[in-house]
């Protein structure tokens, strides 16, 4: 299990989300979000290179503007893929594009 530093401990080995939940996540500066129509595909491009994304992270990314707040992704993309529990799947793709420089809190 992926340990974010904002987790809390229950005592039980599961963590709960704190303040990850109040983040505002965006991509950072010169990175796009870019769908190609020809290819049907939707890229996240940056300096470097770039990255082809599934739909559902292509979802997630769209809603990182900066202004939502990561609950509110998380509740948007839950009632978009009909009441799915996206919650960890959104942290994790979050955390590992953070980790890489791609997406950046807004308040950070």
């Amino acid at each position: 299990m992926t340990r974010h530093p904002e987790a809390v401990d229950e005592g039980d080995g599961a963590a709960t989300i704190g303040p990850a939940t109040e983040q505002r996540p965006r991509l950072a500066i010169g990175v796009r979000l870019r769908h190609d129509a020809v290819r049907g595909q939707d890229t996240l491009l940056y300096p470097e290179g770039a990255l082809v994304l599934n739909s559902t992270a292509a979802a997630i990314l769209r809603l990182c503007d900066g202004r939502r707040m990561l609950g509110d992704i998380v509740g948007a993309l839950t009632a978009q893929f009909d009441g799915a529990e996206v919650g960890a799947d959104v942290e994790e793709l979050l955390e590992q594009l953070r980790r890489i420089g791609l997406v950046v809190d807004a308040d950070g």
